[in-house]
């Protein structure tokens, strides 16, 4: 339990760099390369999802959406992008969701999570920039 709270105290620095885009070359370099050999299998190379990604698998589970302006990973506020990533979606969609992509909290770090999320913002317009970081300052009002 302390790890999923840490999410708390742990991210808001390093939150607020990235949501004001001051996330340093060498994070979002770190990111690519970690996007690369943990991300792209599914979300593409570059970061474009899987076909008809809004349509159910046979499986009933729904294709890795795209990272890229395309999809809709930007209408969410870096909490909920972390805890995504870190915990794997059914940890936030709830309600029994099943998916393909499990949570990488074992596998990287929170800070190399931070990173990978920082290379795939650094990728948006900035009109998704924007959008993004007005929801991040939303999650950050209602949880502190």
């Amino acid at each position: 339990m302390l790890r999923r709270w840490g999410l708390v105290g742990a991210w808001p620095s390093l939150a607020a760099r990235i949501t004001n885009g001051d996330a340093s070359a060498t994070t979002v370099a770190l990111g690519k390369t970690l996007y690369a050999r943990h991300c792209a299998t599914c979300h593409g190379a570059n970061l474009e999802g899987q076909r008809d990604w809004k349509s159910p698998l046979p499986s009933g589970r729904m294709p890795a959406p795209p990272q890229d302006a395309s999809g809709h990973t930007w209408h969410h506020a870096d909490g909920v992008l972390f805890r995504i990533t870190r915990e794997g979606p059914a940890a936030v969609v709830g309600g029994g969701y099943q998916s393909d992509m499990r949570g990488f909290g074992t596998i990287m770090s929170d800070d190399e999570i931070r990173a990978v999320l920082a290379f795939i913002k650094s990728t948006w317009p900035e009109r998704e920039r924007q959008y993004q970081a007005e929801m991040t300052r939303r999650e950050r009002e209602t949880t502190q």
